[in-house]
């Protein structure tokens, strides 16, 4: 049997990510955030394992470190 994909939905993604749901359409619509599938025309959804990889690539050692990789604001 296949195992399927968990997906969140944009306020679960939110949740999960410890953001406002504003601040991931902000993320989608100018890049940066999760990669995210489009459902339709105004409906999207997030793999569990985009947004797992997103914040894996978002784990930095110091603020120093973060700074160089362009991860603090």
């Amino acid at each position: 049997m296949e195992q399927l994909d968990i997906v969140f939905s944009p306020k679960q993604a939110a949740e999960r990510l410890g953001v406002t749901v504003a601040h991931l359409q902000r993320l989608r619509s100018e890049g940066g955030g999760p990669r995210f599938c489009r459902l339709g025309k105004r409906k999207c959804a997030y793999r569990a394992a985009d947004v797992n990889a997103w914040l894996a690539q978002r784990v930095a050692t110091s603020t120093a470190d973060a700074r160089e990789r362009g991860l603090a604001a």
